[in-house]
């Protein structure tokens, strides 16, 4: 029987909590004579305490230092694993995270983890060829093997072409500088607010939508243009005849960051979160929710960086926004879906696209 069991974060924890803690376990290249170790796992997402030694070099583990496995990293992993896909686990993180070896070795200790070598397929003078490819690692839950041993699958005829990586651009910003003058807001924390802002709303124009952007956020500058110069850019809720009509509506959705809006819908509110509380942007969702009861198709989305995960799951799982049911859009989705946006010219794509980078929180 296959299983239709999706990856989270909590199941690829509970996995490598499978392992016996301080127990070393070699590398997947057999030429690498380190050894890796869980030294604690901290709740259902991590993160998660090893430690690495070379016994070749006369080192012990009693004297290695604790290094971490970030929650950030294992929800990158966990979101980019489906059963029976191999993954490259050194390409999907390339050199974001030093630990990415060691993480790839304890889940092939695991029973439902493997290490196998698909086929690469290399365009050569325009000739498809293909060669023997990378390692990779592959979950399949249906046929564990042996706890704490390392196990190849053999993958015959599968084959893998690897596109490069391509950049994503994020197009000059400047803050408003009022804002900046009044000591308001941090100028780094700024950029990166308006930056998805601005993300958000590209995003928004290739799915053929207007966007809103916090009123207080309007005297921001985007490719040498004030906010109100940028085309398919709404500057006041007023201006929407589906959201004024509604008493109140406009001045409770003025401060949202920001809001894809159609010709009768309203398809995606955002809230962007650095490292300030995820609260106060539910709060105005809330509010604004409450204003236009007639809308039920809204979807509320909580933009925040992949580290700050465990900390929206929890704010959107208070009962007080419960009905929100808010989705959680990390840092790193929206850069892939900006990448995506400027390398295709979407057609035929409808707004609810966007919940294919989003997760559900919601317990």
């Amino acid at each position: 029987m296959t299983t239709t069991t999706n990856m989270s974060i909590e199941i690829l924890v509970n996995v490598l909590k499978s392992l016996p803690k301080n127990q070393g376990f070699g590398y997947i290249h057999k030429a690498t004579k380190t050894l890796v170790s869980i030294t604690d796992i901290e709740g259902a997402c991590g993160p998660i305490s090893i430690q690495r030694w070379d016994p070749s070099k006369g080192e012990i583990q009693k004297q290695a230092k604790i290094e971490s496995i970030s929650t950030q990293m294992l929800s990158r992993v966990a979101n980019a694993i489906t059963p029976q896909m191999p993954i490259n686990i050194d390409r999907l993180l390339g050199a974001s995270y030093n630990t990415r070896s060691a993480l790839e070795t304890l889940l092939c200790h695991t029973p439902q983890f493997y290490y196998c070598f698909p086929g690469r397929i290399e365009n050569i003078n325009g000739k498809p060829k293909t060669k023997r490819g990378h390692k990779h690692v592959i979950w399949i839950p249906d046929e564990p093997h042996a706890l704490g041993i390392l196990m190849e699958k053999k993958v015959t005829g599968l084959e893998i072409s690897e596109l490069p990586s391509k950049s994503v651009i994020y197009d000059a910003l400047e803050l408003p500088q009022a804002l900046i003058k009044s000591g308001k807001i941090d100028s780094e924390e700024g950029r990166i607010h308006l930056r998805m802002q601005m993300a958000i709303y590209e995003i928004g124009r290739a799915l053929f939508l207007n966007t809103y952007i916090a009123k207080n956020d309007q005297g921001a500058k985007y490719k040498g243009k004030f906010l109100s110069a940028q085309s398919n850019m709404v500057t006041s809720l007023n201006d929407v005849p589906l959201i004024n009509i509604m008493d109140g509506a406009a001045r409770a959705g003025s401060l949202i960051d920001a809001m894809w809006i159609g010709n009768k819908s309203i398809p995606a509110i955002f809230e962007v979160e650095n490292s300030t509380g995820v609260t106060s942007g539910l709060n105005r969702m809330l509010s604004f929710k409450k204003h236009m009861p007639s809308l039920s198709d809204m979807r509320f989305i909580i933009v925040a960086p992949d580290d700050l995960r465990d900390k929206v799951f929890r704010e959107v799982n208070r009962p007080e926004f419960k009905e929100l049911h808010a989705l959680y859009l990390s840092y790193s989705s929206v850069s892939e879906l900006l990448g995506l946006c400027q390398e295709r010219k979407l057609k035929g794509v409808q707004a609810a696209f966007i919940e294919t980078f989003c997760e559900d929180l919601n317990s």
